[in-house]
């Protein structure tokens, strides 16, 4: 399990995005605080770019490129 250590914070237009890592060489960066810029609802925006046929392309690809067992 990820232990969320929040290594920086970038701050783009007026929202504060936390950039997370583990071990400083993965590192991951907060959708949930992107999703805040377009709704108060960011869950509801994951959803949306979830259900999005480009963002399940894009998955599948680096899956496909990133994960042998895919």
């Amino acid at each position: 399990m990820l232990k969320k250590s929040i290594k920086e914070t970038i701050h783009a237009k007026g929202i504060d995005i936390s950039i997370y890592t583990e071990d400083f060489h993965n590192e991951y960066i907060s959708l949930t605080d992107i999703a805040r810029y377009k709704s108060n609802e960011p869950n509801d925006v994951i959803k949306n770019w979830m259900r999005n046929r480009d963002t399940i392309e894009f998955l599948g690809l680096w899956e496909s490129l990133h994960n042998q067992d895919f």
